[in-house]
């Protein structure tokens, strides 16, 4: 038998390249052509104007669910990556993909350092519309699935000359996702809240309101700002009043080079049998832990049975309290915040940054040791119970 050579050669072989390749395979950049794409999609752009807030060079992010079932994000500050309007860096964002992983940083959103960018978003948009408010005049671009089919252009009567006050600064991009591609095109407001909500506790710089236009008989409007942080977190997860001093959550925030960043912890024992630590890492949730909650629970665990034996709550004889003993009833936010994040795992949620373990546990050692010295009514109460505990289930 004879078997023919293939005829299969490099003019086989069709590259594709830019919004082209995006359009052709979603799922690669989106994850799906679904609801949980379209979200991912949302997110890009969001985060990429709150990261925006965290460089220091806007102060609010404003996102609107336009009646017509587009997006606008719009921050108060000439995007940092336009650079000069005429150059149109911004045009040459959109229009390239970048098909490596951004590295992120402290300053960073962790679901805006991933494969996704802005150009992504323009591809799977059936049209995008970018405006930049600089030196009170207005620069507008317009693309229709990722081309460009304006050029940067001043529309006339946008100067300060035809109104009586300046413009402000700023930089908007509205989008509407593509029918062509996406399954759904109407973007759920429940997941935005939970995650603004996130990020707000989570950086108490960022100022985000959420708009939602698409009811015009109704339309909502909800702001997301935090005045204390991870506190603030705890407080809502236990269902207690924001600024209540009846909350009476333990935290507090430090910066460590040795692991080029910073830790954020926030925690309350209550008088149930449950417990719940969320962590993150530069705002990305770590359902599966890592190094940073390693060391959290190891510098819990060293306070409270310091505490016990010098306050002879444990006996010479009785073991050392585990982390599952100590944890009940326990609430706690765990938050890191660094320029080399590394992850375990294809879905990156698991930080595996190794000197953020030991940082941490002596961060939250040093200052927990300290909350209860400064607390003894409180620190008797919760030590006391958690010894209880321990006694009877052992």
């Amino acid at each position: 038998m004879t078997i023919g050579r293939s005829s299969y050669d490099a003019s086989h072989i069709t590259v594709l390249s830019g919004e082209e390749a995006v359009r052709k395979r979603p799922g690669l950049y989106i994850g799906s052509t679904g609801e949980r794409g379209l979200q991912n999609m949302v997110s890009e752009a969001i985060d990429r104007a709150a990261t925006e807030v965290l460089a220091g060079r806007a102060t609010r992010v404003d996102v609107t669910l336009t009646a017509d079932g587009g997006v606008r994000v719009t921050h108060d500050a000439v995007d940092g990556r336009v650079g000069a309007i005429e150059d149109d860096r911004l045009g040459e964002e959109l229009s390239i993909v970048d098909y490596g992983a951004r590295g992120g940083d402290r300053h960073t959103l962790g679901y805006a350092s991933g494969a996704l960018g802005i150009s992504v978003v323009n591809a799977l948009s059936s049209r995008l519309t970018t405006q930049v408010w600089q030196d009170d005049s207005e620069w507008v671009r317009e693309y229709e699935r990722g081309i460009a089919i304006t050029q940067p252009e001043e529309p006339t009567g946008s100067t300060g000359s035809d109104r009586t006050s300046p413009r402000p600064n700023g930089t908007a991009i509205t989008f509407r996702p593509d029918s062509e591609i996406f399954e759904t095109t109407h973007t759920p407001i429940e997941p935005l809240t939970k995650r603004f909500r996130t990020l707000a506790f989570l950086y108490r710089d960022l100022d985000i309101t959420l708009t939602d236009e698409r009811d015009s008989e109704q339309p909502q409007s909800e702001r997301f700002w935090s005045r204390h942080g991870a506190r603030d977190f705890v407080a809502f997860l236990d269902g207690l009043p924001l600024d209540s001093p009846e909350a009476d959550v333990f935290g507090f925030v430090e910066d460590d080079e040795r692991m080029a960043g910073s830790v954020e912890v926030a925690l309350r024992w209550h008088a149930g049998p449950d417990h719940l630590v969320r962590s993150f890492a530069n705002s990305r949730p770590t359902s599966g832990g890592g190094t940073h909650e390693i060391g959290f629970r190891r510098g819990v665990a060293a306070a409270i049975n310091a505490y016990a034996r010098g306050h002879q709550l444990l006996a010479h004889s009785e073991a050392d309290l585990g982390f599952a003993q100590i944890g009940e009833g326990l609430t706690a936010i765990v938050s890191v915040k660094i320029d080399r994040p590394v992850y375990e795992g294809c879905v990156r949620d698991v930080l595996g940054t190794g000197p953020v373990l030991a940082c941490v546990q002596e961060a939250v050692d040093e200052h927990l040791s300290r909350w209860l010295k400064e607390h003894p009514d409180q620190a008797h109460a919760i030590v006391d119970r958690i010894t209880r505990g321990a006694r009877q289930t052992g």
